[in-house]
């Protein structure tokens, strides 16, 4: 039996690493990355309505901690498409007993590695290669007015970004972003 999807629950089990199959022969290859009814019986059972899809010119950009607030609050499968990136998983349900922990996985273009993010979880990644193109495909659609962010650094979150000091590429945005613990909103 040729096995299609391989699964495996991260540190935080909610969030999954999910490997596709690809078949490669001299020409390249091809893979199913996505469908719905494997994706379910892998416990990534929700209706996505949204791509978005990230370019980042630059290495060591960082895009992040970003989330929705509710009534807003996305559930994301994201997928590098070209390079590699860093991606930082964090737990922002209030009531949670994993609150304020987070995990982190690099995955690639070349790997097809997909990480699935559930409503709850704050996502950032930070850019390994230039020209580093990400897919982020989410169950809710994105809403201007619920966007929020946490700050990357907060000492708080114990977050090891792989990236040498002072490289980091940033927005505004994501410079002045409040602390966990200041958030108005968390979910």
């Amino acid at each position: 039996m040729t096995v299609l999807l391989d699964v495996a629950s991260l540190a935080l089990p909610e969030v999954k690493l999910l490997r596709p199959a690809f078949f490669m022969d001299e020409r390249g290859y091809v893979g199913e990355v996505f469908q719905t009814s494997r994706f379910a019986a892998a416990g990534v059972d929700v209706v996505f309505v949204q791509d978005t899809q990230i370019y980042s010119e630059k290495r060591f950009t960082l895009r992040g901690l970003h989330y929705q607030a509710r009534p807003a609050a996305q559930a994301k499968l994201v997928r590098v498409l070209r390079g590699r990136a860093y991606v930082v998983a964090l737990d922002i349900r209030r009531d949670s007993p994993s609150f304020g922990q987070h995990v982190a996985q690099e995955i690639s273009g070349m790997g097809g590695e997909q990480l699935y993010l559930p409503a709850g979880f704050a996502d950032g990644f930070l850019t390994l290669e230039p020209q580093t193109e990400l897919l982020c495909r989410v169950d809710v659609f994105y809403d201007r007015e619920a966007e929020r962010g946490i700050n990357w650094r907060d000492p708080a979150l114990g977050i090891k970004w792989p990236v040498p000091a002072g490289q980091a590429v940033l927005a505004v945005r994501d410079i002045e972003e409040l602390m966990l613990a200041e958030q108005p909103d968390l979910l």
